[in-house]
């Protein structure tokens, strides 16, 4: 089958190409390379073109015969949302539509939406579970909640099979080291890291370290990339063997703090990291830990990769061998 990957030059769906095409797939990219890459594209064909573009989502769907899509394809910088929300609807809702209105008129019946942890807002209590309301606190988690519920409702009218996977933290980069985390400008926590320690950017802020926590900094729950790129494809075989539609959390119910993320790199590296005191963002909630239980009973699935250290190892790995990690400032 071929599968339509919208944003598949991406972080994550560069990642999950590599995983349909394992898992007997024909990954075809749709990209428009704003944020993507064209050296991330390696498993199958590239149209690159812009979800702002029916005419084209229409004409990619039915040119290379899509059986599914999964959809990664959205603005994701929480505060950039906040400076610039017409963007963020424009893009991850009124394009989103625009992609889900293709799929009704081509009659391609299943959809795998990349969700967000950013639904939640801030949790009455962690491990966050999936039924757990969700107060969207900025515009980007917001908009993944408009998602969602466009889904809920285009599936109801129209026969649409979705599962949405809200992500926690993703992390990480292929243990093949083919591909990797690259972004323009970067906000994850671990390449700021591993930046700072290689003396790519200056020392790394760390935003709070009064929280309620151990260490009294935040505390956030890793999930690698690799894993998620699994539970995608797990997501899309359940949906093609008549499984129900749903929303299903992704991360590995282990919470890891900042200071844990610096010291990982600390012992990776094998050099310290030079870091800084900030003070703590607004909205920025002490705690973010996935409950993955229910991905697991319904697609078999859990994260291989449990610990910190071995994720911030596979990172370091292509940020110290890759040029295009190096960052452009």
């Amino acid at each position: 089958m071929n599968v339509l990957v919208v944003g598949g030059a991406g972080y994550i769906g560069s990642h999950t190409a590599k995983a349909l095409h394992r898992a007997g797939f024909t990954p075809v990219v749709f990209d428009n390379l704003s944020y993507g890459h064209r050296w991330a594209v390696r498993w199958g064909p590239l149209v690159e073109a812009d979800l702002a573009d029916k005419a084209a989502i229409l004409e990619a769907l039915q040119g290379h015969r899509i059986g599914a899509v999964i959809h990664f394809a959205a603005n994701a910088y929480v505060g950039e949302s906040m400076e610039n929300p017409a963007k963020y609807f424009r893009n991850n809702v009124a394009n989103m539509l625009n992609l889900l209105e293709a799929l009704v008129e081509t009659g391609v019946r299943h959809i795998v939406f990349s969700s967000s942890c950013a639904t939640y807002g801030i949790p009455q209590s962690v491990p966050i579970r999936e039924d757990f309301p969700q107060n969207p606190i900025n515009p980007y988690g917001e908009t993944k909640l408009v998602g969602e519920k466009m889904l809920k409702w285009f599936g109801g009218a129209y026969g649409l099979g979705w599962m949405a996977l809200r992500y926690f933290n993703a992390s990480g980069a292929d243990p093949e080291g083919e591909l990797g985390e690259v972004h323009d400008p970067e906000t994850h926590l671990i390449p700021l890291v591993i930046d700072a320690a290689l003396g790519r950017r200056p020392p790394v802020r760390i935003f709070g370290t009064d929280y309620p926590t151990p260490d009294g900094t935040a505390i956030r729950d890793y999930i690698h990339v690799t894993d998620l790129a699994e539970a995608h494809v797990r997501a899309l075989q359940h949906l093609l063997q008549g499984g129900s539609s749903m929303a299903l959390n992704l991360g590995t119910g282990r919470g890891t703090s900042v200071l844990e993320v610096v010291q990982a790199v600390e012992k990776v590296a094998g050099r310290p990291v030079p870091a800084e005191k900030a003070p703590r963002r607004p909205g920025d909630p002490p705690a973010l830990v996935a409950d993955p239980s229910r991905a697991r009973e319904v697609l078999g699935w859990e994260a291989r990769y449990q610990d910190i250290s071995e994720i911030v190892a596979t990172a370091w790995n292509f940020a110290t061998r890759h040029p295009q990690a190096a960052p452009s400032v």
